[in-house]
């Protein structure tokens, strides 16, 4: 048994991994970087500058292409990667693995621990301590090939076990590295706490014109989301909020969770105003839009995100027409059949399954 997290594998070294690797380092844990091409490494070989709320040059202890040499030993195996690598990754985890080792998907995203497990177990992989964050530990963004800007650590960043008994355990061992994650019931209620899926959609696919025609040369949380695209998004939060409640999960309307995470400002909450919560939210306010619509928030966000959404909906009954209205959108603009190549309840080893049997198992 792990008593302690001191040797840490980050796979993925784009914003969030580079940003997890950096900060961990400058605290003093053992940090082995993973990426699949040299390309992307190269840069980071003379160290990551971090700015804002953590400022240093980080060198980690190990910068790899080889899955093998990162993983080997290590504490913890934390995948900072899109929703879509999560197979792709656990397929190629699956003999690589020790028993005793934490997988710490960061973020899960909408059923990400339930799709590696069930990914893993097909490979015939060992049955490791799976765990899963909603969201980044960091609100963060590369600034240069080897500078990554950590705006703020996300607040109240929802945490959960696969299954849900080892929480506690895993909460305690993770926290000394993050603090700001708290325990919630289950990974559905992490899934459900995607809000990159409540509004990335609306937002590109709603602007997808602008879009096309600036290479993304706007802001997209402040401009983009105009009062119209703000009352599509509060209509994808109530069906959200609907299937949330049909498994028996209390989860907090979108400005709350947006709020809770530090994310914009008490006075916007209290408003109720989704768009009011965009134009307040200090640590978005310089992020640019995607340059195309050939971008994780759609690949991602619509396929990882709203499609696993609904097909949650539909196991327990609940009908779901604006998300359902985005992921048709989505498929048409950018030619790819979501419902067919996005995350299904087959895809997480729940086919078939009504509410009760998926409670059952997590």
């Amino acid at each position: 048994m792990i008593d302690e997290i001191r040797r840490v594998a980050v796979l993925g070294a784009g914003h969030g991994g580079c940003a997890a690797a950096a900060v961990l380092t400058l605290k003093g844990y053992e940090v082995r970087l993973h990426s699949r091409t040299e390309e992307r490494l190269h840069p980071l070989r003379q160290g990551i500058t971090v700015r804002h709320t953590h400022e240093g040059l980080a060198t980690p202890s190990l910068l790899t292409t080889r899955l093998r040499d990162a993983v080997r030993g290590a504490d913890l195996v934390m995948l900072v990667v899109p929703s879509v690598a999560h197979e792709n990754y656990a397929r190629a985890l699956a003999p690589l693995l020790d028993p005793n080792q934490i997988v710490f998907l960061n973020p899960g995203h909408t059923g990400g621990g339930l799709h590696v497990a069930a990914a893993l177990s097909k490979a015939g992989g060992p049955a490791v301590r799976l765990c899963e964050t909603t969201t980044l530990t960091f609100i963060c963004r590369m600034e240069g090939p080897a500078t990554v800007g950590v705006y703020r650590e996300t607040s109240n960043l929802r945490f959960a076990a696969l299954p849900a008994s080892g929480t506690p355990e895993l909460l305690g061992r993770l926290r000394p590295l993050f603090p700001n994650l708290t325990a919630a019931a289950n990974v559905l209620e992490t899934g459900f706490m995607n809000i990159n899926a409540v509004i990335h959609p609306p937002g590109v696919l709603m602007n997808a014109g602008w879009t096309e025609f600036t290479g993304g040369g706007f802001l997209f949380y402040k401009e983009s989301i105009t009062p119209s695209v703000a009352r599509v998004i509060e209509a994808v939060d109530r069906e959200r909020l609907a299937i949330c409640s049909r498994f028996g999960l209390r989860a907090p309307a979108f400005v709350d969770y947006f709020a809770e995470a530090g994310l914009t400002t008490e006075e916007a909450r209290r408003s109720r105003s989704v768009f009011r919560a965009m134009q307040e939210s200090g640590p978005n306010k310089t992020i640019k839009a995607p340059a195309s619509l050939d971008h994780r928030y759609i690949h991602e966000d619509v396929g990882y995100g709203l499609v696993p959404m609904t097909e949650f909906g539909k196991a327990a009954g609940i009908q779901s027409p604006v998300m359902e209205s985005l992921i048709t959108l989505a498929s048409a603009a950018v030619d790819t059949d979501y419902r067919k190549g996005g995350l299904t309840l087959g895809k997480m080893g729940l086919s078939g399954m009504g509410v009760d049997r998926i409670l059952s198992g997590i």
